[in-house]
């Protein structure tokens, strides 16, 4: 070749030598043997392969089997022709996938067929072939690769599928009894639960940007599910979007309350939400109970946000009076109203609510807005102008923790 001329690619892999080509064919009236031999005694090592259905070895595993054979000794031939179809491999790994057989032992049965082939090659060998079957185990361990490439990449497309379809399914599940459109006692069953529960109501910080990718707001709900399912040791089955949602867990004697798993989640969403987490959990006898429960929980992060609390776990008994103040009856509008006037003023209402969280100390309101106390009391003056309310009396003070609770005025970050 003339220097500086391009190499000549190479059409495929070497053509098999005659000798190779006679071994293997040697092998070619042994295939129903081999076949049986695979699925009936060298693949019973393997875990959990005895529970396996006897007509699911016999003719599925074993037509599989003497698929892959008559592959190897047909390319063999042929070694020109195209790699194969593998359509039968990848069928029967994504039946393996839906059936639960795990991928190490799906991939120890193909490492094991191509060791039992090999046998099969050594013993068939003559004196004086020992080239030619050196050839054909490099020409079999290349196939191989190429096999267990595509039967772990459809086991493991398969098994997301199968992943995302019971998820799907639990979400349902979760909304239908919260929602009440499904019977409780059903949903619950099917999603596995029995006995007393934990319904949690999470409120997270704002996630990604609206205009981000759906695999960015995918990666955030995985990563929050991911710190539930490590918190409680199990699945947890539950309904979450970018801003949070609910979930049920079981409840545990030695955490009635949930109040320490609570504390563990907190700190492993801050992780991977930021510091503004809130949640509340809320105990259910009875799946019957779990929509009222899920419901008391998203109220009491609701109350707790309303009237500032700090970020991190909330129970009832954290706002047991801002919860009753924030009960609707009809005097809740008027109640409410009491603020309009300052309803566009921001400052004054972020101010009014820190205010009121702090004890009425000016001073300690004042460091957490960072702010000079005189501008506290400057704003606090402003408001009683503004509404009329003395917010130096108690009476004033209750009807000003009354309208910002019915208000439902978020904090301002």
């Amino acid at each position: 070749m003339p220097p500086g001329s391009p190499p000549v690619p190479r059409s495929g892999p070497p053509a098999v030598s005659a000798a190779a080509r006679a071994l293997a064919a040697r092998c070619e009236s042994r295939v129903n043997e081999l076949a049986r031999r695979m699925a009936r005694d060298a693949f019973e090592r393997l875990p959990g392969y005895p529970d396996l259905p006897a007509d699911v070895k016999d003719v599925e595993i074993a037509a599989t089997v003497r698929n892959g054979l008559r592959l190897f000794l047909r390319r063999v031939r042929d070694s020109q022709s195209r790699p194969g179809d593998y359509s039968l491999f990848r069928e029967r790994a994504a039946q393996r996938a839906e059936e639960g057989m795990p991928l190490h032992t799906l991939l120890r049965s193909h490492s094991m067929g191509v060791y039992v082939l090999w046998q099969a090659l050594r013993d068939e060998a003559r004196s004086g072939e020992e080239e030619a079957l050196i050839e054909l185990v490099d020409f079999l361990l290349r196939g191989h690769e190429a096999i267990v490439g595509a039967v772990a990449e459809t086991y493991l497309d398969e098994r997301a599928a199968l992943f995302a379809e019971r998820r799907e399914h639990h979400r349902s599940l979760v909304r239908g009894l919260l929602d009440g459109s499904l019977p409780p006692l059903r949903a619950f069953e099917e999603l596995g639960l029995h006995g007393p529960s934990l319904v949690l109501h999470l409120h997270l910080p704002q996630g990604p940007d609206p205009a981000a990718s759906a695999v960015a707001v995918r990666r955030r709900i995985r990563r929050v599910q991911m710190a539930l399912d490590r918190t409680f040791d199990t699945e947890v089955v539950c309904l979450l979007g970018v801003g949070g949602g609910d979930a049920i867990v079981p409840r545990r004697a030695d955490d009635l309350t949930g109040q320490h798993r609570c504390e563990e989640l907190s700190s492993r969403l801050r992780q991977v939400c930021g510091s503004d987490v809130r949640l509340a959990a809320v105990a259910a006898e009875t799946a019957a109970d779990v929509p009222a429960a899920a419901r008391t929980a998203a109220e009491v992060v609701r109350v707790a946000r309303a009237c500032g609390r700090p970020a991190g776990p909330h129970r009832m008994e954290d706002v047991l009076l801002e919860y009753h103040l924030s009960r609707r009856d009809e005097s809740s509008d008027r109640i409410a109203a009491l603020l309009d006037p300052i309803g566009d003023r921001p400052e004054l209402l972020r101010t009014l609510r820190v205010y009121l969280e702090h004890r009425q100390d000016r001073r300690v309101s004042a460091r957490h807005l960072e702010l000079h106390p005189n501008t506290v009391d400057n704003r606090l003056t402003r408001i009683t102008e503004l509404t009329g309310l003395d917010l130096a009396s108690p009476r004033g003070t209750a009807l000003a923790l009354a309208a910002l609770l019915l208000r439902g005025d978020a904090p301002t970050p």
